[in-house]
């Protein structure tokens, strides 16, 4: 692995990281560690872009493998990974001058991070909870900015005037499978096999009780069918709580 420890490439990976640290999805505040050029081991999940423009290179930001598996388990249903991390991604390149960024894309976190390092001079930076390592972001760029005068110093980086909890409100455009739930049963494969068109099948639920409205096939409400015009709908009576 190759190694690099010039100031521009120091400066760039200290405002990625920052900037990335504002919109990266955390229960905790995490911290930016000082820039290296040496790799930096971390069990997880990694998500990986390539950008192009000012400069041309690659970002990977690796999360601790219980940040992963807390998105996996959201009271919302499964979040895909590489959505959830995309605006933290974006916020880095854009400290190196206008570029466009690729879709990410899920990978090992020791092969992508291995696989950046060996493209040339990559920087990694810890991005801490206390003493732990709670996750990394890694970058390689050509050229780095102001390491030749082009195109200029990195950008500074200025927290926005939001709260940490706006890197979660990012994934609200991030689309779920919303189904009411009428009741269930069980049959037997004698019992489905002799199903005909006016067949009756009784559910598990009496007349009159509330509907469950489940995300990605998780419970959160419960509420009363209504028409509207002249499609279905539900109102909702009761809101599911994440520990109910």
């Amino acid at each position: 692995m190759t190694t690099t420890t010039n100031a521009p490439a120091l400066a760039t990976a200290q405002a990625a990281a920052q900037a990335a640290l504002a919109v990266l999805p955390s229960s905790t505040p995490l911290a930016a560690g000082q820039p290296a050029g040496e790799l930096i081991a971390l069990d997880g999940q990694a998500v990986t872009a390539r950008f192009s423009g000012a400069s041309t290179g690659e970002i990977v930001i690796v999360v601790a493998q219980d940040l992963a598996d807390a998105l996996a388990a959201s009271p919302l249903g499964e979040l895909d990974l590489a959505k959830a991390i995309a605006p933290a991604i974006q916020a880095a390149a854009e400290t190196l001058g206008p570029v466009v960024v690729d879709p990410g894309q899920i990978a090992e976190a020791s092969v992508a991070l291995s696989s950046l390092a060996s493209k040339g001079p990559a920087m990694f930076v810890p991005l801490t909870e206390g003493n732990a390592v709670r996750a990394v972001i890694a970058l390689i760029a050509s050229p780095w900015p102001g390491g030749d005068g082009k195109p200029g110093e990195p950008r500074p980086y200025t927290p926005p005037p939001v709260s940490r909890s706006a890197g979660l409100d990012l994934l609200h455009d991030v689309e779920m499978e919303v189904t009411a739930e009428l009741g269930r049963t069980r049959m037997s494969v004698r019992e489905l096999l002799s199903l005909a068109p006016g067949a009756v099948v009784e559910l598990d639920r009496a007349a009159g009780a509330p509907t469950d409205l489940l995300v990605n096939g998780r419970l959160i409400a419960r509420g009363e069918v209504v028409v509207i015009d002249e499609n279905f709908g539900i109102r909702i009576t009761e809101i599911v709580s994440e520990r109910a």
